[in-house]
C-alpha cells in the first residue's frame, strides 16, 4: 500500500475527530432517550395540556371522553408514540452534549482568543433551545385553535396520539433548532464563511429565506406559528451582524496596538 502523504493526514485526522464527535453524540442522545422513555408518562402529562386547553374551550369534540384522552385506532400506535417521544426527548436532552461536541470539533481552526467562548456558546445555546421550545408550547394551543376552526364549524375533530404527539414535538424542536439561527451565523463568521458585511448585502434575501424556512420547518404552517418564529429570527440575523461588527473592531485594535 502507499503511505498517506503528509498532505493527507490532516483530512483523516479531521475525519477522525469528526467520526469520534458524532459517536459521543449519538450516544448522548441514546442516554436522553432512555430517561424519556422511563420518563414518559410526565412527559405525556406535559404534552397533553395544550390538547386540554383547547378541549375546555370546546375546539375538539369529546364523544370519546371527559378527559384528555386521545383516540388509538392501531394496536401498535402506543408504543410508536412511547418510541417517538423518547427519542426526540432524547434529542432535546442531549442538547447540551451536541453542542459542545459542536465545538470541540470547530476549535483547532480557532484563533486562541476565540476558544475560552467554549463554555458560553454552550450554555447561550442550550438557553436559546429551551427558549424556542417553551415558544413553541405557547404557541400550540392558539396554532390548533385556527387548524381546527379554518376546516369550518361541520368538521368534528378528533386526534390520535401519533398525530398530535407528533405534531406537539415537531413544533417544539422546530422552534428550539430555529433559536439556534444566531449562534451558526456568529460560528460561521468566526471561521470566515461569512462577515457582516456580506450579511448586510444579503438582508433582503434573508428576509425571504427566513420565512420560507420557517414555512419548512413548523409542521403547522398557520399564519400565527410563521410569525412567531420569522420574528425572533430576524431580530437573531441582526444581532449576528452586530456581534460579528463588533468583534471585527475588536480585532482590528488588537493589530493596531
Amino acid at each position: 500500500t502507499v503511505p498517506d502523504s503528509d498532505a493527507q493526514m490532516p483530512l483523516v485526522e479531521h475525519l477522525e475527530e469528526l467520526r469520534r464527535r458524532l459517536i459521543l453524540a449519538v450516544a448522548a442522545i441514546a442516554v436522553g432517550a432512555v430517561a424519556c422513555w422511563i420518563l414518559y408518562p410526565q412527559i405525556l402529562e406535559l404534552l397533553l395540556q395544550p390538547y386540554c386547553q383547547i378541549r375546555s374551550s370546546g375546539s375538539v369534540s369529546n364523544a370519546f371522553g371527559d378527559g384528555c384522552e386521545l383516540l388509538v385506532t392501531d394496536p401498535l400506535e402506543p408504543f410508536g408514540v412511547r418510541m417517538m417521544v423518547a427519542g426526540y426527548g432524547g434529542v432535546a436532552l442531549a442538547m447540551p452534549v451536541l453542542l459542545w461536541q459542536a465545538w470541540r470539533f470547530v476549535v483547532p481552526g480557532l484563533q486562541a482568543g476565540e476558544r475560552r467562548w467554549a463554555i458560553p456558546f454552550v450554555v447561550v445555546g442550550v438557553l436559546l433551545f429551551a427558549t424556542g421550545c417553551g415558544l413553541a408550547y405557547w404557541s400550540i394551543p392558539r396554532a390548533l385553535d385556527f387548524l381546527i376552526g379554518i376546516g369550518g364549524p361541520d368538521l368534528v375533530s378528533v386526534f390520535s396520539p401519533s398525530k398530535y404527539l407528533g405534531f406537539v414535538v415537531k413544533m417544539m424542536l422546530a422552534f428550539g433548532i430555529g433559536f439556534q439561527f444566531p449562534l451558526v451565523l456568529v460560528f460561521l463568521q468566526l471561521i470566515g464563511v461569512v462577515t457582516p458585511a456580506g450579511l448586510r448585502r444579503t438582508r433582503r434575501y434573508a428576509v425571504v429565506g427566513i420565512v420560507a424556512l420557517v414555512a419548512v420547518l413548523t409542521p403547522s404552517g398557520d399564519p400565527f406559528t410563521l410569525l412567531i418564529l420569522s420574528v425572533p429570527m430576524l431580530v437573531f440575523y441582526e444581532l449576528a451582524i452586530l456581534l460579528g461588527m463588533l468583534r471585527d473592531r475588536r480585532r482590528r485594535r488588537a493589530r493596531t496596538r
